[in-house]
C-alpha cells in the first residue's frame, strides 16, 4: 500500500502510528478531515492479519466518520483509531493510559469513543490521561448506554422513509421485517410495537427472538427467510453487506431502514434498489443517533438536548430524499452529497474569512 498516495487520493490529513513497548500498545489514529471541527471517532481493537490491514481499516473508518458526522449536522470532523490485538486477551490498563497520552498529544484534533472491542472501562482509563474522550462512566459526564438513543434515531428515520414511500409517516399497521434483535433493534421494536406496527423478526440468538415474540407478539422466521417476507419495511439491524445479488431478488418491501452498518455490499446494489423503487434510508445517517448522543458530552451532556438533535435524523433523511430527486441519484449517493456540500460550504466560508483577515492585515501595513 502506497500510504501517501492513498491519503492524497482520498484527501486524508493525518496518520499517527502509536507504540508503547511496556504495555504492548500498537495503535493507528487516522484523521480524515477537520473542516467542520475536531475529528471524532471511536477506538476499535481487533486481531488484524497484518499491519497494512489495520492501517487500511483505520483510514476507511475515519473517512466514514467524516461523512457520518457531517450528515448528522455535527461540528466535528472524522477520525478513527484501531488498536492491534485481541480485545479478550491482550488488554491491560497501561495500554489505554498510554493511548490516552498519545491522544492528549494531538491537542484536541482527535476525540475518541468506544467501538468494537473497547468498553466504557477502557474509556475511563484513557480519561485518566486526556479529556479528549467520550463514552466514559457516568461520574465523568457520560451519556450512558447509546443503544436506546440509536434506536430512537432509527425509528425517526424509518418514519421519514415511510412518508417518502407511502405518503404518510405513520407506521400503524405496517409490517416491518427486523433482521437482528440485539440491544438497538429490541428498543426499535418497542417503538414500532407502540405505534401499532406488525413485526417479523429473526436472529441467530433464539433467546433474543423469543423475547421479541413474547413482548411484542412478533412473528419469528428463520434467518434466511427474512428477506422474502411480505412486508412493507425491511429493517437490517445486524450484519453488513446484506443488500446484495442474492438478497435483492427476494425483497418485496418498499422501504429499507435499519441500524446495521455498511448495508450495501457494493455501491451498485444501491443503484439496483433505487431502480426498483425501494426507498433506502442510508445506514450511516439513520444510525447516527449514537454519535450525536456522545458528541453532546463535549458541551456537558444534556439528554433532552441530545434527543432533540437525534430526532432531527427525520429531517436529514427528508433532505437526502430531496437531493436524490433533485439530482436524480440514488439516496446513498445523495447522503454523500449532503455531507460533501456541507463540508464545502464551511471550507469556502473559512477560506473567505482567512482571505478577509489577510486583507485587513495588509491594509494595516
Amino acid at each position: 500500500m502506497e500510504i501517501f498516495k492513498y491519503m492524497e487520493t482520498h484527501d486524508y490529513e493525518q496518520l499517527v502510528i502509536c507504540q508503547d513497548k511496556t504495555s504492548g500498545l500498537k495503535a493507528i489514529i487516522a484523521i480524515h478531515d477537520t473542516t467542520l471541527g475536531p475529528a471524532l471517532g471511536g477506538t476499535r481493537m481487533w486481531t488484524y492479519a497484518s499491519e497494512e490491514e489495520a492501517i487500511e481499516d483505520a483510514l476507511r473508518l475515519a473517512k466514514g466518520m467524516t461523512y457520518k458526522n457531517a450528515a448528522a449536522g455535527l461540528d466535528l470532523g472524522g477520525g478513527k483509531t484501531v488498536i492491534i490485538g485481541n480485545p479478550k486477551t491482550d488488554k491491560n490498563d497501561e495500554m489505554f493510559r498510554a493511548f490516552g497520552r498519545f491522544i492528549e498529544g494531538l491537542n484536541g484534533r482527535y476525540i475518541t469513543a468506544e467501538d468494537v472491542g473497547t468498553t466504557e472501562a477502557d474509556m475511563d482509563l484513557i480519561h485518566l490521561e486526556t479529556d479528549y474522550v467520550t463514552g466514559v462512566s457516568a461520574e465523568f459526564g457520560s451519556s450512558g448506554n447509546p443503544s436506546p438513543v440509536t434506536a430512537f434515531g432509527v425509528y425517526k428515520g424509518m418514519k421519514a422513509a415511510a412518508k417518502e414511500a407511502f405518503g404518510s409517516d405513520s407506521l400503524e399497521g405496517k409490517i416491518v421485517a427486523v433482521q437482528g434483535v440485539g440491544n438497538v433493534a429490541y428498543t426499535l421494536c418497542e417503538y414500532l410495537h407502540e405505534e401499532g406496527a406488525k413485526l417479523i423478526v429473526t436472529d441467530i440468538n433464539k433467546e433474543a427472538v423469543q423475547r421479541a415474540v413474547d413482548a411484542f407478539g412478533a412473528t419469528a422466521v428463520e434467518t434466511d427467510e427474512i428477506y422474502s417476507q411480505d412486508a412493507d419495511i425491511f429493517a437490517p439491524c445486524a450484519l453488513g453487506a446484506i443488500i446484495n445479488d442474492e438478497t435483492i431478488p427476494q425483497l418485496k418491501v418498499k422501504v429499507i431502514a435499519g441500524s446495521a452498518n455498511n448495508q450495501l455490499k457494493n455501491p451498485e446494489h444501491g443503484d439496483t434498489i433505487h431502480e426498483m423503487g425501494i426507498v433506502y434510508a442510508p445506514d450511516y445517517v439513520i444510525n447516527s443517533g449514537g454519535v450525536i448522543n456522545v458528541a453532546d458530552e463535549l458541551a456537558g451532556y444534556n439528554r433532552e438536548r441530545a434527543l432533540k438533535r437525534v430526532a432531527g435524523i427525520y429531517d436529514t433523511i427528508e433532505k437526502i430524499f430531496a437531493i436524490s430527486k433533485r439530482d436524480n441519484i440514488p439516496s446513498y449517493v445523495a447522503a454523500d452529497r449532503l455531507a460533501e456540500e456541507r463540508i464545502a460550504r464551511v471550507a469556502k466560508s473559512r477560506g473567505q474569512f482567512l482571505q478577509n483577515e489577510k486583507s485587513v492585515l495588509s491594509r494595516k501595513k
